[in-house]
């Protein structure tokens, strides 16, 4: 069970929730509800530490940079990752309604019959500060890192980070399975289930069609600029991308893809430079996962989901996930301040979103590091460089 990963012990987590729920007593959900309380609750102070933990750090290695290659690759991926969102928003808009009814889960109904059950008792644990606040101190922090020259606010920032890696992987993604059981089995006592269920499936349809997608369109403009068939340089990727599905890893990716896109006629220099970056800083895939599942889910519950709402959200997302954690379903819960702070996700949404984003995090990390390819080829030829 020890080396079981995270995705079949959440589908494990699902099957025994909805058992559960169907079979037995009130007050076993209601134990289970009172745990659900309690990691919802540690979450929610944990999130602010978890932004300053990786958004400063990640925002002060980009200063080490080579000048004006680095704002040219920042800005590429940050307009990729955009580009992606926004496709995913329209997308969402449209093919959403078609098979979900707005409002067919609130999860804070007041009607007895489909209400969630209560745990038996909470415990207070509020955040030290705010999430906006986390952000705004992760900014200054990390601008800063990347101006001064001194070492010592970057290494204890280092060591910060590395407190929080431990408390994700050793602690919140340990207990995540227990959480999405006790989610799912009081949502199917009070006989939502059946509407979670089905909109997992036709969404992760709907996400995997987005990512090939945008891998198309990433590759298309690649290819024009820098003068190669795009299908072929694509298709030279497919590597990249199966590694990526298997390890839930861009970082444990990165020698493959930074072989590939040397297959493709990327300088040594430029794909050296540009891979590993974007490894960190290009998350169209992600992106598209998390647009895509927080709409579904605000659908469900007949929250407003307009462009006006959901377009700053899609432009911290780019930021936001910046040297997201690096384990399964780190973007998530990189994003999770986000989702609660812009969207005002309650945290049974926010444990939904965990569960519909960690279903697909593979393919979303494949696409991740196979659009690298296409910025390292526009990057190439900005450079001055002809495919070899």
């Amino acid at each position: 069970m020890k080396k079981m990963g995270l995705l079949p012990k959440l589908i494990i987590a699902i099957i025994l929730g909805i058992i559960i729920g169907r079979l037995a007593p009130a007050w076993i959900v209601r134990i289970l509800a009172t745990f659900n309380g309690l990691f919802g609750n540690f979450l929610g102070f944990a999130i602010p530490l978890i932004i300053i933990g990786f958004v400063a750090p990640g925002i002060g290695e980009l200063g080490e940079g080579a000048g004006k290659l680095l704002a040219v690759t920042a800005g590429l991926a940050y307009g990729s990752t955009i580009f992606a969102g926004v496709l995913a928003y329209l997308v969402s808009s449209i093919v959403l309604p078609t098979f979900l009814t707005p409002g067919a889960l609130n999860v804070e109904s007041t009607n007895p019959e489909e209400a969630l059950l209560a745990p038996f008792f909470q415990v207070e644990m509020p955040a030290i500060f705010g999430v906006m606040t986390a952000l705004l101190i992760a900014f200054t922090l990390g601008l800063g890192i990347a101006t001064i020259k001194g070492d010592t606010i970057k290494n204890f920032m280092k060591e910060f980070q590395s407190i929080i890696e431990k408390l994700i992987s050793r602690i919140i993604i340990p207990l995540l399975p227990f959480h999405i059981l006790g989610i799912f089995a009081n949502m199917t006592y009070a006989g939502q289930v059946a509407t979670i269920l089905s909109v997992f499936a036709r969404v992760f349809v709907m996400v995997i069609l987005l990512h090939i997608t945008v891998l198309i369109i990433q590759f298309m403009v690649g290819g024009t600029v820098a003068g190669g068939n795009p299908f072929r340089m694509l298709k030279n990727m497919i590597p990249a991308y199966l590694t990526a599905v298997g390890t839930q890893s861009s970082a444990a990716t990165i020698p493959v893809t930074l072989a590939q896109t040397k297959k493709n006629g990327v300088q040594d220099g430029i794909a050296d430079f540009v891979i590993p970056l974007c490894a960190t800083i290009h998350l169209s895939g992600s992106t598209i996962t998390l647009v895509s599942c927080s709409m579904a889910v605000m659908m469900l519950n007949g929250m407003n989901t307009s462009f006006a709402t959901m377009f700053p959200f899609i432009l911290m997302l780019g930021i936001t996930m910046v040297a997201a954690p690096g384990v399964p379903g780190g973007a998530v819960i990189a994003a999770l301040g986000l989702l609660e702070s812009m969207l005002g996700f309650p945290p049974t949404m926010l444990s939904l979103m965990i569960a519909l984003y960690v279903a697909q995090d593979s393919f979303g990390t494949a696409t991740n590091v196979t659009g690298d390819g296409a910025i390292a080829l526009i990057v190439n030829r900005i450079s001055g460089y002809r495919l070899r």
